[in-house]
């Protein structure tokens, strides 16, 4: 018998069973946002549309990716964004946030303004660190240079919390490369969450395995719940959450 990786699968039966795979995922939920899927060419799976949050985003890609046969997922996945903006708004706001974050406050920030890269503040002195901030229709992508995963990371976050990105391309190297672990993205959803000034932090607990984030403690209501949720999806490198937090009574 062949073995699973060596089949030859037609275009018709990926496409059905990504589609299967995705058709009881309430996070993703094909009734609300249907998705066109294909399967390309080059053995890859095309998935394209608009999905409610960075969760069915990134749930979406992990079921396409487990499907046996295709080489790869092709994300053109973007999410709905809570209020319409221009980009050069998104782009302004995601500017105006890692300015003002005291974790970046070493860093140089320039923006891609039409066909040129403006420096709006340079890095503090005995600092190479730059962030670079480019929009084009929704989608965020930043460019550049950190010292630290932990500042990638909230770079991201930072770009997610504009409510009118629509995804995030974060593409910030980090140097010297520095190597990643559980631990890491526990500290960075914990910074998440404590920046999140609509988020009470203090009675929430944090846990990583495998890249799986469990939220647990109390949340004040339903809404709060769901915003340490989201916070915790916007960190790269997260592959899942578990939110088991409790609203008080």
């Amino acid at each position: 018998m062949a073995d699973e990786k060596d089949r030859k699968f037609s275009r018709d039966e990926i496409v059905r069973q990504v589609r299967a795979a995705l058709e009881f995922e309430r996070r993703v939920n094909l009734h609300r946002h249907p998705l066109h899927i294909d399967y390309l060419d080059d053995a890859t799976v095309l998935l394209q549309g608009d999905v409610e949050s960075v969760a069915a985003k990134r749930i979406a890609l992990e079921r396409a990716g487990a499907i046996p046969g295709p080489r790869g997922v092709v994300d053109r996945l973007k999410v709905v964004a809570a209020r319409p903006m221009a980009d050069g708004e998104i782009r302004d706001a995601t500017r105006d946030g890692l300015v003002g974050d005291l974790a970046l406050s070493e860093c140089a920030i320039a923006i891609h303004d039409g066909d040129r890269v403006r420096t709006v503040r340079e890095a503090a002195e005995g600092s190479s660190d730059f962030i670079e901030v480019a929009v084009q229709d929704g989608t965020v992508t930043l460019d550049g240079r950190v010292r630290s995963l932990a500042q990638k990371r909230l770079a991201g976050v930072l770009a997610w919390w504009v409510p009118g990105t629509r995804d995030v391309v974060n593409g910030i190297e980090v140097s010297p490369e520095q190597e990643d672990n559980d631990g890491e993205i526990t500290d960075a959803v914990r910074i998440a969450l404590e920046k999140d000034k609509f988020v009470d932090a203090f009675h929430i607990r944090v846990r990583t395995r495998n890249g799986v984030v469990t939220l647990e403690g109390l949340a004040v209501d339903e809404r709060q719940k769901e915003m340490a949720e989201a916070d915790a999806w916007y960190v790269f490198g997260v592959n899942d959450v578990v939110n088991r937090l409790e609203v008080r009574i």
